[in-house]
């Protein structure tokens, strides 16, 4: 049987006529679950995790999954069982790790806008750090922990205005971005934080953004961290850990992101140089571990030719694949089982009422009504990001590991979406 992998998707294969997600065939789950529907690949993300461990072998450093990329229970059992902690950003998620089975003091907890309720729940829970990220937080976070008598252990997110060239919606480490203590402001806010007797500073934070494919930005970003980490403790201030967040990019289109342990390879060879070589380090990757792992399967319903464009209708739509409608996103369409005939010029598009709901412009593809394809690299910012508009259900997800599937999500249903509403009267 001839075989036939995708660029960019090692686990993602023809066998012969028929798209496989490692040993499973596509059109089978399709058919068994319905669609639109959600397949990850157990050896893509193990595969993507493996490069990151590979890159810190011999280090003492700790991956912590951020798992706003894809939250789902049985991914963060997978991620956990391989010695992942999680990079969290709301009270929900950390609720979310636990179910799972993982670790509370593996979690470092992020995000501008943490509540009082979740800084009380996260103290109670025994996470690893909080990562500040304003001088307003920092006050509200010592009252909260000298409340409950405890210290709040604290790492201070450090915006160091290096442009880590992706879209403007996921970049964070630019002086107009929310996130983040100025570089500037940062000694006096370390200064600041280390006189309250609620919080321990345990270390220092930055992440400059999310899909970056170069180098440069990662190794502008440690110079500017390492020279703020010197200022930090001539000041007398310890810091346990160096926390570099995540963000490296995948393939979409042909992008080319370094690989993680190459790029470590590099990041660390800085941090020896300057030595800081045996100090702890945290990162947090989360589409990089999991967005080539995930394809969404699709239905063809409707091909409406037209005099300026083709439509080719289908059963998913921005509520299940939100990105092209918020990013203007790329994302691969291919059929499950390729016709072999000629290609049409289509924009594919979903059943949504809104000209934004479209999934994919101008894709040369062979199609007929009934047929199923695939959009690739959907295993980040999909599910996690999915809704009910138009009151559509969020589809199912399949988690597959060789030969074996399991359905790890069913689909939702109308009454599902309703079970909390009430009617008046």
């Amino acid at each position: 049987m001839s075989e036939q992998i995708l660029p960019g998707q090692p686990h993602i294969a023809y066998h012969g006529n028929q798209l496989h997600v490692e040993q499973v065939r596509l059109s089978d789950l399709a058919r068994q679950y319905g669609t639109p529907l959600f397949v990850y690949s157990s050896a893509a993300m193990l595969s993507a995790l493996a490069a990151y461990q590979r890159g810190f072998s011999g280090r003492n450093a700790q991956v912590c999954y951020a798992m706003k990329a894809n939250s789902s229970l049985a991914i963060l059992q997978l991620f956990a069982r391989a010695g992942c902690g999680f990079d969290i950003v709301s009270g929900g998620e950390l609720e979310r790790v636990l179910a799972a089975g993982g670790q509370a003091d593996k979690v470092i907890f992020s995000g501008v806008g943490k509540t009082r309720s979740e800084m009380q729940r996260a103290l109670a829970a025994g996470i690893a750090c909080f990562n500040v990220e304003s001088q307003a937080e920092l006050e509200v976070l010592n009252q909260v922990a000298l409340a409950m008598g405890r210290q709040a252990p604290v790492s201070i997110r450090v915006n160091p205005d290096v442009d880590a060239q992706t879209h403007p919606y996921i970049s964070t480490g630019l002086k107009d971005n929310k996130f983040g203590i100025a570089h500037e402001q940062t000694l006096a806010t370390y200064q600041r934080a280390s006189s309250m007797p609620g919080l321990k500073v345990v270390g220092i934070d930055c992440h400059i953004g999310s899909q970056i494919t170069q180098e440069a930005p990662y190794l502008d970003a440690m110079d500017r961290v390492l020279d703020l980490v010197g200022a930090i403790e001539a000041a007398g201030i310890s810091l346990t850990h160096i926390d570099f967040g995540g963000g490296l990019g995948i393939n979409y289109n042909g992008d080319t992101p370094p690989a993680a342990d190459a790029l470590w390879s590099k990041l660390l060879a800085k941090l020896d140089a300057r030595g800081y070589g045996q100090r702890q380090i945290m990162i947090e990757p989360g589409r990089s571990l999991v967005g080539n792992a995930g394809v969404c399967l699709t239905e063809v319903l409707y091909l409406k030719p037209g005099p300026l464009k083709n439509f080719c209708i289908v059963d998913a739509a921005m509520n299940d694949l939100p990105r092209p409608a918020m990013y203007e996103a790329f994302h691969q369409i291919v059929p499950l089982s390729p016709r072999g005939g000629k290609s049409q010029v289509w924009d594919v598009v979903g059943p949504v009422c809104e000209s934004g709901d479209w999934l994919g412009r101008e894709r040369a593809l062979d199609l007929a009504t009934g047929d199923l394809v695939a959009l690739l690299s959907a295993g980040a910012y999909c599910m996690s990001m999915a809704s009910n508009y138009n009151s559509r259900g969020r589809a199912a997800e399949v988690l597959v590991n060789g030969e074996q599937s399991y359905l790890i999500r069913q689909r939702e249903t109308v009454a599902d979406q309703m079970r909390h509403e009430q009617l008046v009267g």
